[in-house]
């Protein structure tokens, strides 16, 4: 069992002006990978308060995968990225990269993404984007990977160079 933490991160989610339906549709998602939501919460767009939720459910909490949905676009309060930066120790360009390409194939637009994807001990974090068919079209991407990407990271897997 994959142990997964949800970040939905709005302003007006937060204040409960806005029904979160980003974070609902990645836990519908998550059970194709065996995955299961130990967290979910929404926060601010305010990089300290992202920062603590991230390391809460990973130093904690002990989470396999945190996955953040919103803030990754251009506007002046979306600060998810740099949030995210300032507490993994390893990037993973190639889950935001397959992203960016797959979904830039239905989206143009998609290529303005600034997702990050990372590693803090034994947890992979991915940002997804906010809207509903963006965390879908996202997650179809990458969730077929992540397994093997934990395994890896936790130390659970054998010699794959064999």
């Amino acid at each position: 069992m994959i142990k997964v933490g949800i970040i939905t991160i709005s302003d007006k989610g937060s204040k409960g002006e806005r029904v979160d339906e980003s974070g609902p549709a990645i836990m519908e998602m998550i059970s194709s990978i065996n995955g299961e939501v130990s967290d979910y919460t929404i926060v601010p767009d305010d990089v300290d308060k992202i920062q603590a939720e991230i390391i809460r459910m990973v130093d904690e909490k002990h989470l396999d995968l945190v996955l953040t949905t919103g803030g990754t676009g251009l506007s002046p309060r979306d600060v998810t990225p740099e949030a995210t930066r300032g507490v993994i120790e390893k990037e993973i360009p190639g889950l935001t990269e397959a992203m960016r390409m797959k979904t830039m194939e239905k989206t143009p637009a998609a290529i303005l993404s600034r997702a990050v994807a990372g590693t803090r001990k034994g947890s992979i974090i991915v940002n997804l984007p906010g809207s509903v068919r963006a965390v879908r079209e996202n997650l179809e991407i990458i969730l077929p990977v992540l397994p093997h990407g934990l395994e890896i990271l936790q130390g659970r897997m054998g010699d794959h160079m064999k």
